[in-house]
């Protein structure tokens, strides 16, 4: 009976104890973190965003210590999920697991491992169930957002105090206009003269808004006549009485008839874009419309040596003025054609699209700025191949560019009109060359292809310049000279049949840069002149 009763006793001991061991491992075992567990597992999980970890296998963490770790990993086309018990305190892959304390699993780019993966760490019930992508880029987003608020404010404020500042000068200018004080043109730099002063006034559009108040103007004597308007040299007054004859500045005044509106209004829109302003192109001061008169004005600088063709007509020119000439037309046209200004600022290019000696003219210190735009166009990217198509076979017959006689411009492409006003510059170039002193002998002016009648058709140009392949001549006794030499080769590769071989207006810039050395060593003799400094100004039809 003892003996029973000790076994007894002994049995249910032993029970006790097996119920005791077994509660403190299930709480050892409840206290060690559950992680899902995917052992390197394919999924479609993009990378972006939140995704859920596609596996059913749940496990207990081996160590008390341990934390889930799911790694994304993609290698070519395959994209795998990677789940992994492991102690923070030791590295992972080389790497130091830094935010294993969160209770969500949010995805970091990690380095190296041979392939794109990202890495996360958490601690917490089946923490990496669910993954979330970009957390830190877009934290990183909103940084960069609320830094820019700041400086966005506050370039709002700069431009809209610039532009209250502008509408107030302008509206008292225009009182004292009205009051009859003299005209005020501080603000504007003057009216823009050249170096030597005598050429006289030109501002942009945009610093003189005299809005409905015709500027007062006192025409002169015409200067030219063109297809669509006439040229006038006229005095702007300046001061507040009639008799003060000191008080007007000479400008150039364009009249349009009402019929001609069109034109009127085009180079208008050309000439109010203020990306224009160059020194080698015309300064523009305004445009109006004069009821009174059933006419439009466009007034500008006035240049009293009037266009390229009358100043070679009667001028025979040195080396020296040849490169200042022909350097300055092409800086002028490059500016045109160009995408950019010089700080960097984009610009709708602009091509002429009727270069031609008359359409050129000669400032004071002896370089070119381009005028007449009224066939000009701006190359805006918006612009659709309809669009360009209608602006049809336009310029003067005599300085078409091959395909443009053709009529066979490629409308999907801008640069072929630039293509085609580099042509006609060539042309231009050529008409200096035969009137410079330094080719030996030179001749009466004659324009390019002398041989046509004097307003060749286009008809008869398509025989010389599309059939013979045809070119104004380059004597041999003109390469004597070195620079001449240069300028000739340059103007055989911008008159080339093929558009796409042609030199552009800047690389023709950079051409006449580099002869800078040439000048320097020529004579720099001045310009024979046969008629006086002022001449009158008759444009080609």
């Amino acid at each position: 009976m003892e003996l029973l009763r000790f076994s007894a006793f002994w049995c249910g001991a032993i029970l006790f104890g097996s119920i005791v061991l077994g509660q403190a491992d299930s709480y050892i075992l409840t206290s060690r973190t559950l992680c899902k567990f995917c052992d390197v597992q394919a999924t479609n999980c993009p990378g972006q965003g939140s995704c859920k970890v596609e596996c059913n296998i749940t496990s207990i963490c081996t160590h008390d210590d341990d934390v889930c770790v799911t790694i994304w990993r993609k290698k070519d086309d395959n994209v795998t999920f990677d789940t992994v018990c492991h102690n923070p305190a030791e590295k992972l892959y080389g790497l130091v697991l830094d935010d294993y304390n969160n209770s969500k699993c949010e995805m970091k780019e990690r380095k190296g491992m041979g392939s794109t993966f990202f890495m996360c760490s958490c601690s917490g019930e089946e923490c990496n169930a669910l993954i979330i992508f970009n957390t830190y880029k877009d934290s990183q987003v909103a940084v960069i957002i609320v830094s820019l608020v700041p400086l966005l404010v506050m370039a709002i404020l700069v431009i809209t105090s610039f532009y209250c500042y502008r509408v107030y000068h302008q509206r008292r200018a225009n009182a004292k206009r009205k009051k009859g004080t003299p005209l005020d043109f501080s603000d504007a730099r003057g009216i823009m003269g050249d170096d030597e002063g005598s050429d006289s006034s030109s501002t942009h559009a945009n610093n003189l808004n005299h809005n409905t108040d015709l500027l007062p103007i006192e025409l002169d004597i015409q200067v030219g006549k063109g297809r669509f308007a006439e040229v006038y040299k006229a005095k702007l007054k300046q001061g507040s009485s009639v008799s003060d004859e000191q008080a007007f500045e000479t400008v150039a005044v364009k009249i349009f008839s009402y019929e001609e509106y069109a034109s009127w209004k085009n180079e208008k829109e050309i000439f109010s874009d203020a990306d224009l302003r160059h020194e080698n192109v015309l300064h523009f001061l305004t445009a109006e419309e004069r009821k009174v008169q059933r006419q439009y004005w466009l007034i500008t600088a006035y240049q009293p040596r009037g266009n390229l063709q009358e100043y070679l007509t009667h001028r025979i020119i040195s080396w020296h003025d040849l490169w200042l000439l022909g350097g300055s037309l092409a800086s002028g046209l490059a500016h045109l054609h160009s995408h950019h200004l010089p700080g960097g600022r984009y610009k709708v290019p602009i091509a002429h699209r009727d270069i031609k000696s008359s359409n050129i003219l000669v400032k004071s210190d002896l370089t070119c700025c381009l005028c007449d735009f009224g066939l000009a166009l701006r190359l805006d990217n918006s612009l659709s191949v309809d669009e360009l198509a209608n602006s049809g076979q336009v310029g003067t017959a005599r300085y078409m560019a091959p395909e443009v006689l053709e009529s066979r411009i490629n409308l999907e492409n801008i640069e072929c009109f630039k293509q085609a006003d580099v042509y006609s510059m060539a042309l231009v170039l050529w008409e200096m060359i035969s009137r410079c002193s330094a080719i030996g002998e030179v001749k009466e002016y004659e324009p390019p292809f002398g041989n046509l009648r004097e307003h060749p058709c286009v008809e008869s140009m398509k025989d010389s310049v599309l059939r013979d392949r045809g070119r104004p001549e380059i004597p041999n006794s003109w390469l004597n000279h070195t620079g001449i030499q240069l300028v000739c080769s340059a103007i055989d590769e911008c008159w080339d049949h093929d558009p796409e071989a042609r030199l552009t207006a800047q690389c023709m810039v950079e051409r006449f840069e580099d002869m800078e050395y040439l000048d320097k060593l020529s004579d720099c003799s001045d310009s024979e002149e046969k008629i006086p400094e002022e001449i009158i100004v008759v444009d080609e039809k």
